[in-house]
Parts: C-alpha cells; sequence; structure tokens
C-alpha cells in the first residue's frame, strides 16, 4: 500500500511524491518544494538539523491530508518530509496535489504547507557561520532551547 503522508530521514524524490496524486481525473498537479536556504535575515546558514516525533508527524499529515479533503473533495495529497541533517539546497519537504482543475490545487497546496508549519511536530536547529540555535516550532514563535519541544508544547 502506498503511504501518502511520510516523514524520512533519506533525501526525497520530488518525483515519486507527484507520482503518488497523479491520476487520470486530474487536470492540474501543484507542487510545494521546500529547500534549505542560506541566508535567513542576513545570517548565512552552513545547515540544518530537523528533528520531529516521527509517528506523531505523519499522523499531522495525515491530518492535513483529510482537511484537504473536507475543503476540496476531489483532490489527492501526498506529504514527505525530511528529518536530520540537510545542506543548503536539499529538499526539507515536497508537497503534491492533484486535482481536475488548476485553481483548487493551489489552494490545497497552500493550505498544506501553512498546516504543517502550524500542528506538524518538526522542529530545526539552525548551524550558523557564528553558532547554533534550535528553532523551536515551525512557526517560529516558540523556541526550543532544549532541542525539543516541552510542556505543553508536548503532544
Amino acid at each position: 500500500m502506498m503511504t501518502l503522508f511520510t516523514i524520512t530521514d533519506q533525501p526525497i524524490s520530488m518525483e515519486e511524491v507527484v507520482h503518488k496524486v497523479i491520476r487520470k481525473e486530474a487536470g492540474a498537479v501543484t507542487t510545494f518544494i521546500g529547500t534549505v536556504r542560506e541566508l535567513t535575515n542576513g545570517k548565512r546558514t552552513l545547515f540544518l538539523q530537523y528533528e520531529a516525533y516521527v509517528s506523531m508527524a505523519e499522523k499531522m499529515l495525515a491530518q492535513i491530508g483529510a482537511e484537504i479533503k473536507e475543503r476540496w473533495p476531489e483532490a489527492e495529497v501526498a506529504i514527505t518530509h525530511r528529518i536530520g541533517r540537510l545542506e543548503i539546497s536539499d529538499i526539507a519537504v515536497v508537497i503534491a496535489v492533484s486535482t481536475p482543475h488548476r485553481k483548487d490545487a493551489y489552494e490545497a497546496n497552500r493550505y498544506a504547507i501553512e498546516r504543517i508549519k502550524q500542528i506538524v511536530p518538526i522542529w530545526k536547529k539552525e548551524y550558523w557561520e557564528d553558532g547554533t540555535e534550535w528553532v523551536g516550532n515551525q512557526l517560529e514563535t516558540k523556541a526550543y532551547p532544549t532541542g525539543k519541544p516541552e510542556g505543553e508544547d508536548v503532544m
């Protein structure tokens, strides 16, 4: 059985994620590819370390897929997010959405990445030229100074 919502420590193949949503009813497939950027607010990133509560993260990705099916019933969604050490330009996440028409595919894809940032327990450590920092949640609104969520942020 094909897994639509995956957390992996291996490089992501965009083609494999897209293949999961291709079907004869779809006239549009949109993809979002999140990559590691070199500069953040003027600071040079050397590499990132992503971590996650894998089983919970995959459940939350599946929840996002269910939310998309509720809003866009004809959509098919596949999401793969990478964890571990990622170098500059490595792919961190791929979202593929297919729908009969492009407008729904674009909207559903954007919805998916915004929801990932809101609810999926994945966090990262930035390795800069001049130090390191656990960034915290994906919205970057909470710091995780010990390297993982604590207290109310633990799901």
